[in-house]
């Protein structure tokens, strides 16, 4: 264990001093350099697989359309011998109206709870 520095030596002090925060510094800088480069493939990496990720979400989304067209086709074939083609087509497309005012009907209670989140006590 080094003693106390010599008074007449005070030189010697302030450049194990200076040495040390010189070596803190360069270490620092060290560790941003590598922390912005993980940074940064983290990043790529993460907008490589979104970008996928979205690709397979829009694909799914066609494929979950042309399902619902099949079925809405198939529905009015199901239901012509029974109430006529005109009545299969209003039957197919009144339910499918009231899917949609039903989900509107939802996406407008989710929205007004939201906003009731975010927007300010006087407003209702």
């Amino acid at each position: 264990m080094p003693g106390p520095a010599d008074p007449q030596d005070g030189t010697s002090g302030f450049s194990d001093l200076r040495a040390e925060v010189g070596a803190l510094v360069e270490d620092a800088r060290t560790y941003a350099e590598a922390e912005i480069a993980f940074q940064k493939t983290r990043a790529s990496l993460a907008g490589k697989h979104g970008a996928r990720a979205l690709g397979l979400v829009v694909v799914a989304l066609v494929l979950l359309h042309i399902a619902l067209i099949a079925l809405a086709v198939g529905a009015v074939i199901a239901l012509a011998p029974l109430v006529t083609i005109w009545g299969a087509i209003a039957i197919v497309v009144g339910v499918l109206l009231v899917g949609v005012a039903v989900l509107i009907r939802r996406a407008m209670h989710d929205g007004r709870v939201l906003s009731a989140m975010f927007g300010s006590g006087d407003a209702r």
